[in-house]
């Protein structure tokens, strides 16, 4: 199914997450899914989708926009929270739970993103802190391809 508004484009995307926290062996997930790029104003984007009972998720619906050296994630649904992402910068973020609303502070170590209308790749490494404490490190690399239905 092709979407009829020009600037939204059907793609398949690729996720691979990984999260290090201390004490811990790595946590790794690795996925495919369609999705949806939107080509928003000024040379700015938005990928989206539905996330998955594997990655715990399910209901939610996960978007990056991207705003020339800023991303921002936003998640809605079963769980609902913003993250923002600038490489060297710090941003405080609220993280929706069931048991309540967290405060994280994001620390953006690489932000990279190849993306145009055809596709391309996103690579974003952070980490997580709460109460000023390093809780773990996270990566993001997402392929992306136009899908042809």
């Amino acid at each position: 199914m092709i979407n009829i508004e020009k600037n939204q484009l059907p793609v398949l995307l690729t996720i691979r997450s990984e999260q290090h926290y201390e004490d811990m062996e790595p946590d790794s997930i690795e996925l495919m899914t369609e999705g949806t790029l939107t080509l928003t104003g000024e040379g700015g984007m938005v990928l989206s989708y539905q996330e998955s009972e594997l990655t715990g998720l399910e209901g939610t619906t996960t978007a990056f926009e991207i705003r020339g050296a800023q991303v921002i994630l936003t998640r809605t649904g079963s769980v609902n929270s913003q993250m923002v992402f600038e490489e060297g910068r710090q941003h405080t973020s609220l993280y929706e739970t069931p048991f309540g609303e967290l405060a994280v502070d994001i620390q953006t170590s690489r932000l990279r993103h190849s993306l145009t209308e055809r596709g391309g790749l996103m690579d974003l490494r952070y980490s997580i802190s709460v109460d000023h404490t390093v809780t773990g490190r996270n990566a993001f690399r997402i392929r992306v391809r136009p899908a042809f239905s």
